[in-house]
């Protein structure tokens, strides 16, 4: 492979990273208003099927991801990535075409079926780049993945405005399409899904012998708790600054700014997070991390100020995006080439089961006391580093 490829690799799949997420959060934001305009008007009813079309798609994402990425580690993930590409540019055309919910739901149990390009995405970074190089390309995708979910509302509010929610989602496919362009032209999968020597002495390699690799299931447990606490905001934050004396009127503006500095911090996390691992180890990077988010928690439960919520806004971002890198790094460095795919899959799928279940656990938490939900949150956090700092090994 010349010394450029790799790059030209990485560059593709984080392209397409950002086109695929931008173009998702262009419409689904906005899904309950489209619901409504099919017909449901009862505001409950409105919440039970939002919550369950956006629910059934990662849930199925989560148990298919390993399978999805075990195919692409035998037949090049390239094809993984175009097929799912594939799908999404159908199937959010068909979005635009849909007249009751229940087609909706029916629409978003496909997509869980087909999706998956996310992990392999990852994977494919990471096995482009040289073995010094990994966590860089890895926080290269993860800071598009990141970045782009804080684009896309901004475009779809305006797409909304001007052309209607319905005509909305033939922007996401588009978006989709051009990531999938991207993709077909620029990536090589043939400088980079050719087992090595090293792939072919670990034997077949199954998902418990991927499991059994040093430190992978520490990783999954940390990958997890960080897309936990991560996602434990969204359902208790409006409501914690409304709380807090702020205006109804003003609490989306306030609320979506928390929520920016999440974002854009996190994906600074990611960027800087290669150089960190260059000098530190990853023990290091992922335990200094989780205490930074933990600070953050913390403060966002000790005080309602805004100021102070806005610093714990930026510590949140940069303790859980440095170490949810360093975390996908750990566990791609003892991953073998041959078992990229499975393994990152695996790994996203801790990622997506703790995307799932922290709204639900965080609400019935906060049902009782908003800020027991953030203390919770440091708890963790200060659980993770210590758990990495006593059982990771270098």
């Amino acid at each position: 492979m010349h010394s450029t490829d790799w790059r030209r690799n990485v560059f593709a799949v984080t392209a397409a990273s950002f086109m695929g997420y931008t173009g998702f959060t262009i419409v689904m934001p906005f899904l309950p208003l489209f619901i409504g305009q099919l017909g449901v008007t009862d505001v409950g009813e409105i919440a039970m099927w939002t919550g369950v079309c956006l629910g059934i798609t990662p849930a199925l994402t989560a148990l298919l991801a390993p399978a999805w990425g075990r195919l692409g580690d035998r037949f090049g993930r390239k094809i993984m990535v175009e097929r799912s590409l594939v799908s999404f540019v159908v199937l959010f055309t068909a979005m635009a075409f849909v007249t009751n919910v229940w087609q909706v739901l029916a629409v978003r149990v496909i997509q869980g079926l087909f999706a998956g390009y996310g992990s392999l995405s990852v994977a494919m970074a990471a096995e482009s780049a040289p073995r010094d190089r990994m966590p860089s390309a890895i926080g290269a995708v993860q800071t598009a993945q990141r970045i782009g979910p804080g684009v896309g509302p901004v475009i779809g509010g305006l797409l909304a405005s001007l052309v209607g929610l319905r005509r909305s989602f033939i922007a996401t496919a588009l978006f989709y399409a051009i990531a999938l362009v991207v993709v077909h032209v620029m990536y090589d999968d043939h400088t980079t899904h050719t087992p090595s020597r090293d792939a072919a002495e670990t034997g077949r390699v199954t998902f418990r012998t991927v499991l059994a690799f040093r430190n992978f299931m520490l990783m999954m447990g940390v990958i997890f708790g960080l897309q936990f606490v991560d996602r434990s905001f969204g359902p208790v934050l409006p409501l914690y600054i409304e709380q807090m004396g702020v205006a109804s009127a003003r609490v989306p503006i306030v609320a979506g700014t928390l929520f920016s500095i999440m974002a854009f911090t996190g994906a600074l996390g990611h960027h800087f997070c290669g150089k960190l691992l260059r000098h530190h180890t990853s023990r290091t990077v992922i335990a200094g991390g989780a205490v930074i988010a933990a600070c953050g928690s913390g403060l966002f439960g000790a005080s309602g100020n805004l100021w102070t919520m806005s610093a714990g806004s930026v510590l949140l971002g940069l303790g859980i995006g440095s170490a949810m890198t360093a975390s996908y790094s750990a566990a791609g460095a003892v991953i073998p080439p041959g078992a990229h795919g499975a393994g990152f899959g695996m790994l996203t799928s801790a990622s997506l089961v703790g995307m799932a279940s922290s709204p639900f656990i965080a609400g019935f938490v906060g049902g009782a006391s908003l800020r027991v939900v953030f203390f919770a949150d440091l708890a963790i956090m200060g659980l993770l580093a210590l758990l990495v700092q006593n059982a990771m090994v270098d």
